[in-house]
């Protein structure tokens, strides 16, 4: 217990943080919870072909959690999009794609990439972000308004399956390419808190159903999610989510934005590292 008690303090933090950035960034919380909970479970033991793997499962079902609570803040504060979450033509929903790209990411694809694989993917999509948080233009945009036709299903599946395999809610990659596409910054964060939940449930329920009968993952896992790791986190995260949301319609952005993505530039360079890249 004495051993165990630094770790679940350190995941309690963890989750203070995830939260937070879930509502002040619309990211989910994901950039933060995997290098964690890949440490964690590297310092419980588990065995080095499944860590990533449950890292990125337990992110995806801390999500489901962090996106509810984000959506349901800034529905509240009217800064969702439904019309690219689920429009009356679902089939040219946004979300429902992601949704199902994500299923096919955690399902099918991230079970056949190695553990170092996932880390390196993480690694380098995580780096990318980070220079967009620092350098990024949030005023730059290439059009004005969001494509339709076959970009949904296309670049929808794509986000979503990306974000399934990083064990992130998608924010990181859906909040640049809503602002590019002339959506404004408050509302791009708010309709990717949505994004983010329509990745996490189908993305968890793909890692159940891919790691049920995988050896090696830390004790009391549902497939490749920890149940542990879950609950430790989702009590801290739940009561920082909504101060997120306040932050990010209160605070200027720039500043807080360049912070986070200094950290998480360090955050992946540490990962490409363990993952062999250099």
């Amino acid at each position: 217990m004495t051993e165990l008690l630094p770790l679940v303090a350190l995941l309690l933090g963890v989750g203070a943080l995830a939260g937070f950035t879930a509502g002040l960034f619309g990211i989910g919380g994901g950039a933060v919870m995997v290098p964690a909970l890949f440490y964690a479970f590297t310092a419980f033991g588990v065995d080095p072909d499944v860590i990533m793997h449950c890292a990125v499962a337990t992110s995806a079902s801390v999500i489901i959690v962090n996106g509810y609570r984000s959506t349901r803040s800034h529905l509240a504060r009217g800064s969702v999009d439904m019309d690219l979450l689920w429009p009356r033509a679902w089939w040219r929903s946004y979300g429902l794609w992601i949704g199902v790209g994500s299923f096919v990411g955690a399902w099918w694809l991230a079970p056949r990439l190695g553990s170092d694989m996932l880390t390196l993917i993480f690694a380098v999509v995580a780096f990318i972000v980070a220079l967009q948080f620092v350098i990024g233009r949030p005023d730059f945009t290439l059009r004005e308004t969001v494509p339709g036709g076959a970009a949904p299903p296309l670049v929808g599946g794509s986000v979503g399956a990306l974000s399934a395999i990083m064990g992130i809610g998608g924010g990181s990659l859906s909040v640049p390419l809503l602002t590019l596409c002339g959506v404004p910054v408050h509302r791009a964060v708010g309709t990717a808190a949505g994004f983010g939940l329509a990745i996490a449930v189908p993305a968890t329920a793909g890692f159940v159903l891919s790691g049920w009968d995988v050896a090696g993952r830390p004790p009391l896992s549902l497939g490749y999610v920890n149940l542990a790791g879950f609950a430790v986190i989702v009590a801290s995260a739940w009561f920082t989510v909504p101060l997120g949301t306040v932050a990010a319609h209160r605070l200027k952005a720039v500043p807080l934005r360049r912070i986070f993505g200094i950290c998480l530039a360090l955050v992946a360079l540490n990962m490409a590292r363990k993952a062999g890249l250099f």
